[in-house]
Order: C-alpha cells, then sequence, then structure tokens
C-alpha cells in the first residue's frame, strides 16, 4: 500500500476514536482522519497556539526502529523544515510525545497527482509539463540545500486551489523505520518509482529525484503506473535491469522532443541523466514554450472546450505575478472561509504586505464603508467589516496591485474602474449586508475573464474589441472572444475562480443570467443578486462609454430593463448609481489609481483628478540606544533632517491612532486576545519591525513562553520563545521581566549582551537589535512583548515614541485588569 499523504481521502482510522475533534495530541486538536496506511496517519488538526489548521502525520515505527533511528529521523525532519519553497509543503514541526513520533505540516486543500490520475487517467502534455515544472522547481531547490527527497511519487504531490504542484514528505516518510544507516532498499523509498542506483542501496542522491520525477511525468502522460507490478520484488528487479521508456502509443501531444526529454531522465545509469534538477526543469520549460507558440499558431483560435481554459492558465502561470496573485486570492479566500481561522490568522497574511495594509485601512476608513477615518488596525477592521467585507476587500486589492503594467496601464485602469463601479452600484441595490457584500465582488469578478486577458494576452484582448467595434460587421463580446481566444470571458473567469477556490454563491454571480430579466423579482435571492450584478455592470457600462448626450437615455433602457428583476423603482436605480459614482473616487483615491485627466476613466471620478502621491517612509536613521543598566532611553536625535522629522511624526502619528483605536475597543464588549493583536498590530507596523511576539507567564511552570505574533516566520519564533523566571541565573529576557525594565538592544553581538542570551535564542532568532517591554502587575511579571529588526542598529525612538510604546504596553496591562 503506498504511503498516505497529508490530503488524500482514505477509510477511516481502524480503532479510532468514535469523536476525532475530541482527541489531543499535545496542544493540538485532532479534528479527523485525512489519510492512512501501514507507516503513518493523517489527521486535520488544530493548533490553538497559533490559531490555525495544520495536518499532523502520526508515524509508526516499525519494529526494527530505536531511540537511535527516531532520533536521527527527528534530526533529518527538522532540517527538511528548514528548505523554505512556495512549491514545497512546509514542515512546522517534528516532534514526539508520550512515545508517538509526529510531523506538523502546513495543511493546503488540494488534489494529489495519484488521485487526479485515478479520477482523470492521463493529462494535457502542457498540463502534466507544467506540473512537473513546478515540481522539479521546489526539488531544485532543495537538493541546493543538500536535501533528497527520495520518494518522489504522485501521492506526494499536491495540486493547490491555484492549480501549482507542490511536494510533500521532502525525505522523512521512510527514516523512522531504519534501525540503521544500513536499513533495506524498501525503506529508501516506493517501488515503481525508486531509481536502479536506489534499488541497488546506494546512497542518496540528486540524479535518484531525477529519475522519481521522469517516472511521476510519464504517468501523467500515459495515465497508467509506468511499472505495473504487483509483486514488490518483481518492480525492482526490473528497474534494476531494465531500460525504462515512454510508451509509443501516447499521441501527437507527446512530440519526439518531449519523449526524448523524459527519456533521458529514465535513463538507466545516472551519469547520463539531465546533470541536475534545474537542467530538467529548463528543458520542459523550452519545450512548454515553445509548444504554446505552436499551437496559436496553428490553431488561430483554440477549440472549445476545457483544454482551452487550460491551455490559458498555462500560458499565465508562466508569467511570474500570476503565481503570486493567485496564491494570495486563496490565502485570503481560505481564511476568511474558514471556521477555525482567528482574526489573527488573517490579519498575519495582510499585514505582510504593508501596500496591502496601507490601501485596506484607507478602504475601511473611506466613504464607502462609512468608519470616518477610526481604525488604524486590521485586526479592529477584521472585527467592524467582518471576515467577508475584508475578504471582498482585499481581493479587490490584490488583483489591482498584481496588474500593474505600463505598457496597457491605462486600458487596465479603464477596465478596473468599471469593474469597481459595478461592485459598489451592486452594493447599493442590495439593502442587505450580506447580499451587498456578494453583489460586490460578484458585480466586480464579472469582468474577471475580461481583466486577465486584457492583463495577459493584450494583443488578443485589442482583437476581441476591434471585432466588437468593426464599422462593417460588429458582433457580440461573447462571440468575439470565443473567436479570438477560444472561449468567452466569463468562461475564462470563473475558471480562474474555481481554481482559487471562491465560494460558490460568488461563482453563481460570475455567471449571468441567460435569457430576458424577469417581470418579477425572483424567490431565489441568489438569482436576485444576480440580476442586480448583470444591470449594475450595465451601467457601469454606459457611463464608462456612452456619448454624454445619450447617457440619460441609455440609463433610462436599462433601468426599465432590469428593475422589476431586481425588485427596486427607478429612482432607487438612480439613487445608487449617484451614490456609486461619488464612492468610486474615494475608492480610488484609497488604491491609489491614478487616471489620465480627460480620460473615459477620469469622467468617472469625482473632478477627474489624479489622487495625490502616497507619502512613502524611509529607512529609521542610525540607533544611539544603549543597554544600560537594563533601561530603555529615547535615542538622542537633532531632528536638522526634515526627512527624519516626517519620518518620526509619522511614526507617531500611526501609534497615536492605535492607541486611540484601542481605547474605543475597550470600552466595547472587547475579547483580551483581540486587543492584544492590535497592540502588537500597531507597534509592527509603526515601527516597521520584522518580527513581534506576544509572551506570557505560565504560573505552574515559571516559564514566560510565546503565545503568538506577527511578521515573517513568526510561527517558528513564537514555538521557540521562552525564559525561566526562577532559573538560577535568569538570562536577559528573565531579569527583564523580573525588574520590569523595558529595554532596547541596539547590538546583540556585544560580548555583554551574547552572554546574557540563551542558547536557544541564538541558535534561531538571534536578531541583531531588539526591543523587550514587560508587563507587570502589582510588581510581578506576568507577559512580555518582543520585537526585533534584522538591521544592527535600526531602531531609533524618540521621546514622544517611546512615551506612545509604553502607552500601548499599559494597555495591554489594562486590558488584562479588566478581563479576570
Amino acid at each position: 500500500m503506498s504511503e498516505p499523504t497529508p490530503f488524500s481521502p482514505t477509510l477511516p482510522l481502524s480503532g479510532a476514536a468514535a469523536s476525532p475533534a475530541s482527541e489531543n495530541l499535545g496542544r493540538f486538536e485532532l479534528r479527523k482522519v485525512l489519510g492512512q496506511g501501514a507507516q503513518s496517519t493523517v489527521w486535520l488538526a488544530f493548533d490553538p497556539r497559533l490559531e490555525r489548521e495544520v495536518a499532523i502525520k502520526l508515524m509508526r515505527p516499525g519494529q526494527g526502529s530505536n531511540d537511535e533511528a527516531v532520533a536521527h529521523w527527528l534530526q533529518e525532519a527538522r532540517s527538511v523544515g528548514r528548505v523554505n519553497h512556495p512549491n514545497i509543503i512546509q514542515v512546522f514541526e517534528a516532534d514526539i510525545h508520550d512515545h508517538q513520533p509526529y510531523l506538523v505540516f502546513e495543511y493546503v486543500a488540494g488534489n494529489t497527482l495519484d488521485k487526479i490520475l485515478r479520477e482523470r487517467g492521463a493529462q494535457p502534455a502542457q498540463q502534466a509539463v507544467a506540473w512537473m515544472i513546478d515540481v522539479l522547481d521546489a526539488v531544485a531547490t532543495a537538493h541546493a540545500a543538500g536535501v533528497v527527497h527520495r520518494d518522489l511519487k504522485p501521492s506526494n504531490v499536491l495540486v493547490d486551489g491555484a492549480g501549482r504542484a507542490r511536494v510533500m514528505d521532502f525525505g522523512i516518510a521512510a527514516r523512522i523505520h531504519d534501525s540503521s544507516d544500513s536499513g533495506p532498499v524498501l525503506a529508501e523509498g516506493t517501488t515503481g518509482y525508486l531509481s536502479p542506483e536506489a534499488a541497488n542501496g546506494a546512497q542518496p542522491a540528486a540524479s535518484m529525484d531525477i529519475f522519481s520525477a521522469g517516472v511521476v511525468l510519464a504517468e501523467l502522460l500515459m495515465g497508467r503506473r509506468l511499472i505495473d507490478e504487483a509483486d514488490p520484488f518483481r518492480a525492482i528487479y526490473r528497474v534494476m535491469h531494465e531500460q525504462l521508456v515512454l510508451p509509443e502509443d501516447l499521441g501527437n501531444e507527446v512530440d519526439d522532443r518531449l519523449r526524448s526529454i523524459v527519456n533521458r531522465a529514465l535513463v538507466h545509469d545516472p551519469r547520463q541523466r539531465f546533470v541536475s534538477a534545474r537542467i530538467f526543469q529548463s528543458e520542459l520549460e523550452q519545450w512548454a514554450s515553445s509548444a504554446s507558440s505552436d499551437a496559436l499558431e496553428a490553431a488561430g483560435a483554440v477549440p472549445v472546450t476545457s483544454g482551452t481554459l487550460e491551455f490559458l492558465l498555462r500560458r499565465m502561470r508562466h508569467r511570474s505575478d500570476f503565481p503570486a496573485m493567485s496564491d494570495s486570492v486563496v490565502r485570503i479566500q481560505n481564511m476568511a472561509a474558514s471556521e477555525t481561522e482567528s482574526v489573527g490568522s488573517i490579519t498575519n497574511e495582510i499585514l505582510k504586505d504593508v501596500a496591502l495594509t496601507n490601501k485596506l485601512l484607507r478602504l475601511v476608513n473611506s466613504a464607502h464603508f462609512g468608519r470616518g477615518g477610526s481604525i488604524s488596525t486590521v485586526s479592529r477592521a477584521v472585527h467592524l467589516v467582518g471576515f467577508n467585507g475584508i475578504r471582498n476587500m482585499a481581493l479587490s486589492l490584490v488583483l489591482l496591485e498584481h496588474m500593474q503594467d505600463k505598457a496597457h496601464a491605462a486600458q487596465l485602469k479603464e477596465e478596473f474602474l468599471r469593474s469597481l463601479l459595478a461592485g459598489t452600484i451592486g452594493s447599493e441595490l442590495c439593502p442587505v449586508v450580506s447580499e451587498s457584500e456578494e453583489a460586490f465582488i460578484g458585480a466586480m469578478f464579472q469582468n474577471l475573464g475580461r481583466l486577465l486577458v486584457q492583463f495577459y494576452f493584450p494583443e488578443e484582448a485589442t482583437r476581441v474589441r476591434g471585432m466588437m467595434h468593426s464599422p462593417r460587421q460588429p458582433v457580440t463580446e461573447i462571440s468575439a472572444s470565443i473567436s479570438v481566444l477560444g472561449l468567452s470571458f466569463e468562461a475564462l473567469g470563473i475558471g480562474i475562480a474555481k481554481a482559487w477556490n471562491l465560494p460558490d454563491e460568488i461563482q453563481r454571480c460570475m455567471r449571468k443570467p441567460a435569457g430576458d430579466p424577469p417581470t418579477r423579482v425572483p424567490l431565489d435571492d441568489g438569482e436576485r443578486v444576480r440580476w442586480i450584478a448583470l444591470a449594475s455592470n450595465e451601467i457601469a457600462d454606459v457611463l464608462l462609454h456612452s456619448d454624454p448626450q445619450e447617457r440619460e437615455g441609455k440609463l433610462a433602457q436599462v433601468t426599465r430593463k432590469y428593475m422589476q428583476a431586481m425588485g427596486v423603482t427607478a429612482k432607487d436605480i438612480q439613487i445608487a448609481t449617484n451614490r456609486a459614482r461619488q464612492k468610486l473616487g474615494d475608492l480610488a483615491t484609497a488604491m491609489e489609481i491614478r487616471v489620465a485627466p480627460g480620460s473615459a476613466a477620469a469622467k468617472l471620478l469625482k473632478g477627474g483628478e489624479p489622487p495625490p502621491e502616497p507619502v512613502r517612509r524611509v529607512s529609521a536613521p542610525d540607533s544611539m540606544s544603549q543597554f544600560g543598566g537594563l533601561e530603555l532611553q529615547a535615542t538622542p536625535n537633532e531632528m536638522g533632517d526634515d526627512q527624519d522629522a516626517l519620518q518620526h511624526r509619522q511614526v507617531a502619528e500611526t501609534l497615536a491612532a492605535g492607541i486611540q483605536d484601542i481605547t474605543n475597543a475597550m470600552v466595547e464588549d472587547f475579547k483580551l486576545s483581540d486587543v492584544l493583536r492590535m497592540i502588537l498590530e500597531t507597534m509592527y507596523r509603526a515601527m516597521e519591525f520584522d518580527r513581534i511576539i506576544f509572551c506570557m507567564r505560565d504560573s505552574k511552570t515559571e516559564m514566560v513562553t510565546g503565545r503568538f505574533g506577527l511578521g515573517q516566520g513568526v510561527e517558528r519564533c513564537v514555538k521557540v520563545f521562552k525564559t525561566h523566571l526562577k532559573a538560577p541565573t535568569p538570562d536577559l529576557f528573565g531579569v527583564v521581566c523580573i525588574k520590569g525594565a523595558d529595554t532596547m538592544i541596539s547590538d546583540a553581538s556585544e560580548a555583554r549582551i551574547v552572554q546574557r542570551l540563551p542558547d536557544w535564542y541564538r541558535m534561531t532568532i538571534n536578531a541583531p537589535t531588539f526591543l523587550l517591554l514587560p508587563l507587570q502587575i502589582k510588581g510581578a511579571p506576568f507577559g512580555l512583548i518582543y520585537a526585533d529588526k534584522t538591521v544592527r542598529d535600526s531602531l531609533a525612538l524618540d521621546d514622544k515614541e517611546l512615551a506612545l510604546l509604553r502607552t500601548l504596553r499599559n494597555q495591554a496591562v489594562m486590558a488584562f485588569k479588566q478581563s479576570t
């Protein structure tokens, strides 16, 4: 039986508890079994410390395993966890609990290649190659870090919601079963995917992964096993003594060049294979590029099939920004849709992008959302606007952020503003909040296909517009897009929405209803919202493209056409349209959309004037703070530089706004964890820290440990952060907590600092500059705020900033007092 993956469905675990949600593994809450096999069981679990879903693989040690083998496996698993790549499923933790070894993986929704092969059979050559390019990109990065996978196979490759192939189980699945370094051959991989040298007991080498990748690619093209033997020893014999090749009967898609690439990866002698995974990847990329060009040249218009969508998707994936945009959309959507993801999860995701954070907060405080400029933290924005509202804003901003292209920026901005206006009109026409959010994103995303084509295929977009406005024989947009692309803009947009795992209600809203509008309001609310979205887009079209003298008449036509289906009056539509136009300028300002004066897009904005250039922060000046007597002092600052003074003023304004935001929250019925997140977020954004962690004292162990934080890779830092308050010789963090002394370390490499830092800190976090703000009640320590920067001497504080930081710390103490 093949090794299960963290994501492959299987039968329930034999002997598992009847109520999986009640099971625990240390701090992890085990929710349900995702997969199981002879060597492991995989659970969907929840990590309450970091408030996120994870996949946990419980390993079953073999009879021959011993403590040394388990320790070796743990060491290797942890080293693999340090290999970071977007196409690698990240290993968060590897540990043992009550003699049970386990791995904690990033949880990603999707299907493994073995499931795809079982359900769909052979894959189109372009799709198979695209997935293998993703796999080899990950493998090449791992090889560069000295890690060999040793068990590449379809069940260890996941296709996520963005259509990207991601590799799992780098070199760790079998190690736990070894009783020594000279363990059985079968422990070093899976029969049918072992290379000849691996089957012969050779030491792990990159050539083994190249061979296995060749087998996986062959099976994607064939739709069946390359070595299909029930007897594992027969399979091993064949791979050791036969030269495997790709079968001949695979159709025209698998041309001679692709066949030669696959066969080279399968060469029996490892010295004759590709020298590296990167070269293998490069060969496939060249083939894919050539095949795409040949297909367009030969077909002119691609046939209207699902293959057309896959063809266009593959072309978009070759643009570096599309995978990044897809990744952001999928992560934001999954967080907003999850029942267990917290405010902290989606907040940290948004805060990773400073530009996205600033624009989103400007949006929340704009007239569109009627917040009056009082919200300064994403955490509070999520609470007030809701997960779905924040998701809609973030999705819109991500879409715009990744579609900045100077070559055809004017056309893109026009299309985006038209979509934004349509969404705003739809929102205004829906009095119910949940429906208004659905109408906003649905009406806006009805234009997703058109936007993507304009960005990724500008020449094809120009041809579509040319056919629509031909003076001889104009055609509809649907006919023109199918003629040029092989499918409609709508079909492309919905295909992308499915890949991004957008909710069904949004996908449904993106489909324009067919036929004439009904003469009465549909009983199905979702159907009514679809008609609202369609009408909103037609109104936006009229406002953007019609002649001013004809505009009122055309708007009246659209109103008469749809008002009965929407259940509104002509006056309602007029009011909603006017409000939407007034709000559009505010939205464009928040999103920093600047258009040429006098252009069609400018006419949609109030006054047609571009918004002012945003003020951008510069790096902080060198710090002259000192570590003396464990006291934090303001940084001496001459303030002679106007730019420097401006930066300090901006920092103070952000801190002060956060303090006011937190004060407002604490007047209400607040959750302690939410207030603490707001405090951390305010410090993190204002001071531009790289990481910030909130730590709490455990009264039983007298340990102050990390609980949650913000910043890149902060999860790992939270896990290791600890200081013992009752230690005979407390470390620096313990001393700060006990004495309650606010402390800033400008240069942690100084000898007197190094000797006070614990080993775990120097081996993991090891930041050169950090700030410590202890929390005490009646002189007794109960918490600590840690924040760092990865550039030495990069933290400078003036008197006002220092006072504001202490105010935030005091708000944390006050929140604790009020909550107890």
